[in-house]
């Protein structure tokens, strides 16, 4: 009795992070009817809440270091003050368009396309963007996708064969086309040589350091509750790629690595338990 009970306080936290309840907002029902269905790689990888959010976070700290990617969120976003907001709305555009049915996950991606032609302004050199490039939409995509991937192999399922990684890509390459993105990979091989073109590119500054500290908040008003979260920004940055780590200035785990894996792991079990 007492461990239902301890369940069903988890599993009510994690719920209630995840939808603005003062919006409306209710969990999103897994639906057969949508652009995947239930025997996807998608549905697989993208509903496990602890991999999703160590990929998300690590998602974002890769994005930012395309400067018209940053430029978009610094001028145009409240991320600076409204972080989880920012993923929350994020995680929900993924459920939406992975496990709505087909009309709710359209009706997610119309919007965020309305949103994307409003924003547009110019780089601090004075180079036009907008958030409908067509590259823009792609890098935001490879780095996601990559990202959750990585995570879910990591902290979920360390054999997955790369047959399921390319289905994965060529899966969720649906999402990205239908938001605008350009030359979308559909394997794993591709996605990875696609970054690497992109790496000349990346840049970071103090606005990209800035960024990422919101990201990355270590503020000393953590509570025990947040340890959570903590624990999968660390997780996060093990994650990113050694290249990356070095631009934004980051260090590894270290010696704690383990234990920030090992910790990882725990959490994730935990959750998937709750949630069941």
């Amino acid at each position: 009795m007492i461990t239902e009970i301890a369940r069903r306080a988890i599993a009510s936290k994690v719920r209630s992070a995840f939808n603005d309840t003062a919006s409306g907002d209710k969990p999103v029902q897994r639906r057969p009817g949508g652009l995947f269905g239930p025997r996807s790689v998608a549905w697989r990888v993208h509903g496990d809440v602890t991999t999703m959010m160590v990929g998300g976070i690590a998602a974002l700290l890769l994005q930012m270091l395309h400067p018209a990617v940053l430029a978009g969120v610094w001028d145009h976003s409240n991320v600076r003050r409204d972080m989880h907001g920012r993923l929350r709305r994020t995680a929900r555009f993924i459920a939406l368009t992975t496990y709505g049915h087909r009309s709710e996950a359209l009706g997610a991606i119309e919007r965020v396309r309305r949103i994307h032609e409003n924003v547009r302004g110019l780089l601090p050199d004075g180079t036009a963007y907008s958030a409908a490039d067509p590259e823009l939409l792609t890098w935001v995509h490879l780095t996601e996708t990559l990202s959750f991937l990585d995570a879910w192999i990591r902290y979920a399922e360390p054999a997955m064969s790369r047959e399921d990684q390319d289905r994965y890509f060529a899966e969720v390459a649906v999402v990205a086309e239908a938001l605008g993105a350009g030359i979308v990979p559909r394997t794993r091989a591709d996605t990875m040589k696609a970054i690497r073109t992109m790496r000349p590119r990346l840049r970071a500054d103090a606005r990209t350091r800035e960024m990422a500290a919101f990201v990355l908040d270590r503020s000393a008003t953590r509570t025990f509750e947040s340890a959570p979260l903590d624990l999968m920004q660390r997780a996060a940055v093990d994650l990113l790629p050694g290249w990356a780590r070095r631009q934004h200035g980051l260090s590894s785990s270290g010696f704690a690595r383990p234990m920030v894996a090992g910790g990882t792991l725990v959490l994730a079990r935990t959750l998937r338990w709750a949630l069941r």
